[in-house]
């Protein structure tokens, strides 16, 4: 029985921790999708429905692939093992520029939620952004906060999200404006002109997707397990994750629609106006200090994997198993255990992303499910590889149809323009390091990089005081 608690307690400390990236997602993929939409808050539900379903896609696919790499690994090393040790650097690309991003996006929604408050502090947004990413990094640069702080973030917001969805289904619409008129009042164009709105818009919340595939290589972490129990702890999270995700996302989208809460006006967000108009001002105001916290979680997280991915590159005389492609000094930690440089050089992305994007949120979502999917589909295209070889058909169509959704996602947003240039980083990234691998000799191990740094992670959590 003691030993079935234990392992219920790890279980619910790496669940809720590894999730708290795309539960903290929640609080700008809705509201992207709702600009997507131009303000159209009947065709919300049906946008984020599809969001949801497309999760679940990837889940399906992406449960297959913790099956086959318990030890984790995640998608570098299905496509390592699928089309060679120098394929694997485009997930790793994507991954570095997916943590600049996550970052970036976390900070700046974090302070539309300090300024959904406070609205008298939005001419200070950039600054107030800037100020957090230092703060987040600076906390980091002490040592890492543990599965504990994370996992208790997420459950406190899950916990207070679900009070704001109960107190919204006693709530009355809010009283017609001139906004929300404009946003639903507009002739019905038909359903095939709505259809197309749709999928023309859910790629943009695609944002909610990101860290879904965070299972498939945090299980790395999971030392104290064998590789039946890593494969479980990993499968059980991403089933949890997409059961949460998608009930407050749909929760709040199907509320936000029934009640006529549109588009916020400047210096406010949706989630902000939702609960400010469902909820009383106590539970308004612990929803959005822990939407703030969730999101610096989510930074956080990202601070911590970033640097320690780019530890696991560095040459790294005491670590044998390190591929040893990036200077020494991204291998060099401080007494907590922490990369520093590594974690300096992400900080000085991150606000350099945040500065360029005025700390808005909404604009660097566009930018955001672009990496992210990109690995998704390269991961994908791997297994699809494996099932086709092994002639499991039932599977290899799976597999198919997971890739084609997820390159369907990805060009619909690339086609938007600007987030071509996310694709264009993650690539120079990718081919940089594989240029760096080939001057160093090919070294083994690029392809469980992701599991090396994940492991890395876990054992500076052990030893830090």
């Amino acid at each position: 029985m003691v030993i079935l608690r234990s392992r219920a307690v790890l279980f619910l400390a790496f669940a809720f921790a590894v999730m708290a990236d795309p539960v903290s997602s929640v609080a700008y993929a809705v509201e992207a999708a709702l600009h997507a939409l131009d303000g159209r808050l009947d065709l919300l539900v049906a946008t984020m429905g599809l969001v949801v379903v497309i999760i679940a896609l990837v889940i399906v696919n992406y449960r297959a692939l913790i099956a086959r790499y318990p030890e984790g690994g995640g998608a570098s090393a299905a496509v390592g093992e699928a089309f060679g040790d120098g394929w694997s650097f485009v997930p790793v690309g994507s991954l570095v520029v997916d943590f600049v991003l996550t970052i970036a996006i976390s900070v700046s929604a974090a302070a539309s939620a300090v300024i959904a408050y406070f609205p008298a502090l939005e001419p200070w947004r950039l600054l107030i952004a800037l100020v957090l990413v230092a703060v987040v990094g600076g906390m980091c640069w002490f040592g890492h906060l543990g599965r504990i702080v994370f996992a208790l973030m997420t459950v406190v917001f899950v916990l207070i999200a679900a009070t704001v969805l109960v107190f919204s289904a006693f709530a009355a619409p809010v009283e017609a404006s001139a906004s929300v008129a404009a946003a639903g009042s507009g002739a019905d164009p038909g359903m095939l002109a709505g259809l197309i709105a749709v999928v023309l818009a859910f790629p943009v919340a695609m944002a909610l997707a990101t860290g879904v595939e965070a299972p498939s290589t945090a299980i790395a972490q999971l030392g104290e397990l064998d590789d039946d129990g890593r494969r479980r702890f990993g499968q059980l999270t991403l089933w949890l994750t997409l059961g949460i995700v998608g009930v407050i996302t749909l929760g709040l989208a199907t509320q936000a629609a029934r009640l006529g809460v549109g588009l916020p006006e400047e210096g406010s967000t949706l989630i902000a106006d939702f609960a400010r108009h469902v909820a009383p001002a106590p539970v308004f105001a612990l929803f959005q200090l822990m939407t703030a916290l969730l999101l610096l979680a989510a930074a956080s997280s990202s601070f911590q994997a970033g640097p320690g991915l780019l530890k696991a590159l560095a040459a790294n005389p005491a670590h044998s198993n390190a591929v040893g492609i990036l200077p020494v000094a991204f291998g060099r930690v401080n007494s907590r255990h922490t990369p520093y440089w590594g974690l300096v050089l992400f900080a000085v992305l991150s606000m350099l992303v945040v500065a360029a994007a005025g700390a808005d949120d909404q604009t660097l979502v566009l930018f955001y499910a672009v990496a992210v999917f990109l690995s998704f589909l390269s991961g994908l295209l791997a297994m699809t590889r494996f099932t086709h070889l092994s002639r499991q058909r039932g599977r290899f169509a799976l597999n198919l149809f997971g890739s084609v959704v997820v390159a369907f996602t990805l060009v619909v947003n690339l086609a938007r323009g600007w987030p071509l240039v996310s694709l264009v980083a993650a690539a120079l990234i990718a081919g940089a390091l594989w240029m760096l691998w080939v001057r160093a000799g090919r070294p083994e191990g690029i392809r469980s990089i992701e599991a090396m740094a994940e492991k890395a992670d876990a054992e500076s959590d052990a030893v830090t005081p």
